[in-house]
């Protein structure tokens, strides 16, 4: 992982407040990303729009900077962030929560702030993944008096969030962010496992250029529905750990020990 820039990144509890990746470092994590066709026509109209900024300015219709990602885990939020970060050749930077979530009064929404302050006056995709942590709906009674601060100050961060950076954020637990927070987003995408579709096409992805047994794609994908992408990619590795170890082809034997071995949440409720 790159360290540049790593130095001008805000600090709480003596560590980074965030984790930098070149836009180059993204490009690389982002090969065998597979998006649904709604939420890459969203990404593709965004990445126009920001390519257009002086013709929207001309007609005082607003850029969007502001990103909100929800649905299951390993579904492809955090993916489609550095996707975007990729596209628009700016770095992305991951917030740490382990960092900016303080105990001691005040803190938590001074370290927003500050990492806010750091997109302001350096270009990237901002990504705080987990977003729920700290955009808690005030209305729960027992809501910290903390927690309710530094959604007072998330609300101040992003109605002045401006300049050329994006936000971006993630979050398995829509229903719980507070309303005010919803309304500041002017993108939201839904995401959800995949369908056989789009199984089909990231287990394709993941096989590339591996010597493989016949059929060994078909059997695969009917194993694998209902599990999400980064549920599929780790029994694929393993499958393919499995062929090497024995110095033969990807095999449908192969997925199905892995499939055992690694047992995701869906395949367990399901036998």
């Amino acid at each position: 992982m790159s360290k540049t820039n790593n130095a001008r990144l805000p600090r709480a509890k003596g560590i980074d407040m965030a984790t930098y990746y070149t836009p180059k470092e993204c490009a690389r994590k982002v090969k065998r990303i597979v998006l649904p066709p709604q939420n890459r026509q969203i990404v593709e109209e965004f990445i126009t729009i920001l390519g257009m900024k002086e013709k929207f300015v001309r007609h005082d219709v607003p850029i969007p900077n502001k990103v909100v990602m929800f649905g299951p885990p390993g579904t492809g939020k955090t993916l489609t962030a550095f996707y975007l970060a990729a596209r628009l050749e700016l770095p992305l930077i991951l917030v740490r929560l382990d960092a900016i979530i303080h105990s001691h009064l005040g803190e938590t929404a001074s370290n927003i702030r500050k990492i806010f302050d750091y997109a302001k006056s350096s270009p990237c995709v901002l990504f705080l993944d987990e977003f729920d942590a700290v955009a808690r709906t005030r209305e729960n009674n027992d809501e910290v008096k903390e927690m309710a601060r530094a959604v007072n100050t998330l609300l101040q961060c992003l109605d002045e969030f401006e300049g050329d950076s994006i936000f971006t954020a993630a979050t398995n637990l829509e229903a719980e962010l507070d309303p005010a927070i919803w309304r500041r987003f002017d993108t939201k995408m839904t995401y959800s496992l995949p369908d056989e579709e789009r199984r089909e096409e990231y287990i394709s992805l993941l096989i590339g250029d591996f010597q493989h047994e016949e059929h060994v794609r078909l059997t695969a994908s009917e194993r694998l529905s209902g599990c999400s992408y980064a549920d599929m990619e780790q029994i694929i590795l393993k499958a393919k750990r499995k062929a090497i170890i024995e110095d033969l082809p990807l095999a449908a034997s192969h997925i199905n020990e892995a499939c055992e071995e690694y047992r995701p949440q869906t395949i367990r409720y399901m036998s």
